[in-house]
C-alpha cells in the first residue's frame, strides 16, 4: 500500500500524488458475500488456533466455500491474514500522516517515536493472532505496512540526527516483531503497560544524540 504525508512533511514518502487509477470492476454479489464469509470465518479460526497452524483447508471448511473458490481470491492462509489485518494498519497509517500530535505531524521525533510504539502495542494486543498469521519471520519484512512504519521511523531517526537512520530503522522496529510481542505478553507474562513504558525508554534512547 502506498500512503502520502502532508506538504511540508520531510518524509521520503512525500512524493507528487499519482494520476487516479481506473475504478475496479464492481464485485459480483455472491464473490462479495463469499469474500465476507471467508474472512469472518479466517478471524475466528486465527483467533481460536496458532495461526501458523491453519490451513486453506480448514478455512474453507469454515467458511462453508470450496478450496477452489478460495484459492481464486486468496493463495495462502497468510494472505487472508493480510487482508484483515490490512484495514486496521490503514488506520494506524492515516493518524500517522495525518492526526494529531504526538503521533501524528508537529511534535519532537522523541514524543512521535514514542507514540508510535504506544499505537503498535494496542494494534499488536488487539490483533496479534492476525499479526502473527500475516507478519513472521521473512514474510513481516515483504508486507507493504514495514516498509510504511521503516520509512517513517527512519525519517524521525534522522530528524534526531541519529548517524545511520537506514541502519537504525529496522533496529527500531525489532520489538515490535509479533513473535517477539506473543512471547513477552504470553510466555514471560509482561503487561501491555510495561511493554509501552520499556518502549517509551527506548524512543528516548535512540533520539538522543
Amino acid at each position: 500500500m502506498t500512503e502520502r504525508l502532508p506538504a511540508g512533511d520531510t518524509s521520503p514518502l512525500d512524493r507528487d500524488t499519482p494520476a487516479p487509477e481506473t475504478p475496479p470492476a464492481r464485485e459480483r454479489s455472491d464473490a462479495a458475500r463469499n469474500r465476507a464469509r471467508v474472512l469472518a470465518a479466517a478471524e475466528r479460526l486465527f483467533a481460536t488456533t496458532d495461526a501458523r497452524q491453519v490451513t486453506m483447508e480448514d478455512i474453507a471448511r469454515a467458511a462453508g466455500v470450496g478450496r477452489a473458490t478460495l484459492y481464486r481470491r486468496y493463495p495462502d492462509p497468510a494472505s487472508i491474514a493480510v487482508a484483515l489485518l490490512d484495514e486496521h494498519e490503514r488506520r494506524l497509517q492515516e493518524h500517522i500522516l495525518r492526526g494529531e500530535p504526538p503521533l501524528g505531524p508537529g511534535a519532537s521525533p522523541a514524543d512521535r517515536l514514542a507514540a508510535f510504539y504506544a499505537a503498535s502495542v494496542t494494534l499488536l494486543e488487539d490483533h496479534l493472532h492476525l499479526a502473527l498469521g500475516a507478519e513472521v519471520g521473512q514474510a513481516r519484512f515483504a508486507a507493504g505496512a514495514y516498509g510504511f512504519w521503516r520509512a517513517h521511523v527512519r525519517v524521525l531517526l534522522a530528524e534526531a540526527g541519529v548517524p545511520d537512520p537506514d541502519a537504525a530503522a529496522d533496529t527500531a522496529l525489532a520489538p515490535l516483531a509479533p513473535d517477539l510481542y506473543r512471547f513477552q505478553r504470553h510466555t514471560a507474562g509482561l503487561s501491555k503497560e510495561r511493554l509501552v513504558t520499556s518502549l517509551t525508554w527506548l524512543a528516548r534512547r535512540l533520539t538522543t544524540t
